[in-house]
């Protein structure tokens, strides 16, 4: 298992380089240009001022977390082809500097979804939470302004210039169901993967969060028949998974354990974390302990570690803990935290090993 971590970048993240170079097992980092519109190819230039950043540091660029896909490729317009061109251009850049892995994801319109980006749990830390009854009463409009308002930092997944055609992306998707949307990814895939092939480049797609439909959109990643689905539109090694163990989570029907072993090597990457759900259906983000949410996190480490998992992992969303103002589920200190327990639980499983072959 490789320890990376995610990082928006200078000026851009509350987080240093500096700090996360003190986080005992952290050889990368995960990032992305946040300022590219998607559709549109990431300029060389910018890319090599990342690069030079973390070489600074020591640290690599192998797993950029997200090229975002364009919403005329999620819902097939003619224009699709002209921004699949560019991504494709991106993907070559992106190879240039040793890039392995781009997670992304074909969740139409939104990207995550939460009702609150800091609501206090009993201990006093605030966590990003989901309130389903909350989200079924609610208009799209209202949960983009309640997400702006919540941090002055750009947020992962709610672009402004995106989301100012708000009204005109759904109306553009009344209509479009599942069945449309998995078409539209396989033309996406069949076009793309030859090149990550060639780039040597595994692209690894991202679950839906929550892996249900919200507002009416399709939803299609949402457990393992998705991802079988996904894995065989484009069967090749270039085309795999991002496992997010909290958006699979939020779901109890999903055994992510299971998963980990039906998947093993079509998983280049994996996001741990752990969320408490209520019976209602909501839930809230907790720490990475398992016993303080319904994930089985300590299950998860061990699925990784017994298939011989050597790919890209990072400690997902945690908590904002001893007055930290940060990003939402981006700050620093409960994030180490969370990878000091993954690295416990590996470690005590290695140790476990060496021991019964005694």
């Amino acid at each position: 298992m490789k320890m990376v971590f995610r990082w928006f970048g200078e000026g851009n993240d509350t987080v240093t380089l500096r700090q996360i170079r003190q986080i005992p097992g952290v050889e990368g980092i995960v990032w992305a240009l946040h300022d590219v519109p998607p559709g549109e190819a990431w300029p060389a230039d910018s890319i090599a001022r990342y690069k030079r950043a973390a070489d600074a540091y020591g640290f690599h660029l192998n797993v950029v977390e997200s090229v975002n896909v364009h919403e005329d490729i999620k819902l097939g317009l003619p224009s699709r082809d002209r921004y699949i061109d560019n991504y494709i251009q991106t993907i070559e850049r992106l190879a240039e500097v040793g890039v392995k892995t781009i997670c992304y994801n074909f969740m139409p319109v939104f990207d995550w979804i939460r009702t609150d980006l800091a609501r206090e749990l009993e201990d006093g830390s605030t966590a990003m939470m989901y309130e389903r009854e909350k989200i079924e009463k609610m208009k799209p409009e209202s949960l983009v302004g309640r997400i702006a308002e919540g941090t002055a930092l750009t947020m992962p997944g709610w672009e402004p210039d995106r989301l100012k055609r708000l009204g005109s992306l759904l109306e553009a998707y009344r209509g479009v169901g599942e069945e449309e949307l998995w078409r539209n990814l396989r033309h996406f895939l069949e076009a793309i993967i030859p090149a990550a092939e060639r780039a040597g480049i595994r692209m690894a797609m991202h679950p839906d969060d929550p892996p249900w439909s919200v507002f009416g959109l399709p939803r299609i990643l949402t457990g393992a028949a998705g991802i079988r689905r996904l894995l065989s539109l484009v069967d090749s090694p270039a085309n795999g998974v991002t496992l997010c163990s909290g958006s699979l989570g939020a779901d109890p029907n999903n055994d992510i354990p299971a998963m980990i072993r039906e998947f093993a090597d079509r998983i280049p990457f994996a996001h741990i974390r752990n969320v408490r759900v209520y019976d209602n259906g909501d839930f809230i983000e907790t720490s990475h302990r398992t016993a303080d949410g319904t994930v089985d996190i300590a299950g998860i480490v061990r699925a990784y570690y017994e298939i011989g998992f050597t790919g890209y992992a990072r400690p997902d969303h945690g908590r904002q803990i001893w007055d930290e103002r940060g990003r939402p589920g981006y700050g620093l200190y409960d994030r180490a935290l969370g990878i000091m327990y993954l690295w416990g639980l590996w470690d005590a499983l290695g140790r476990g090993k060496e021991a019964d072959a005694e």
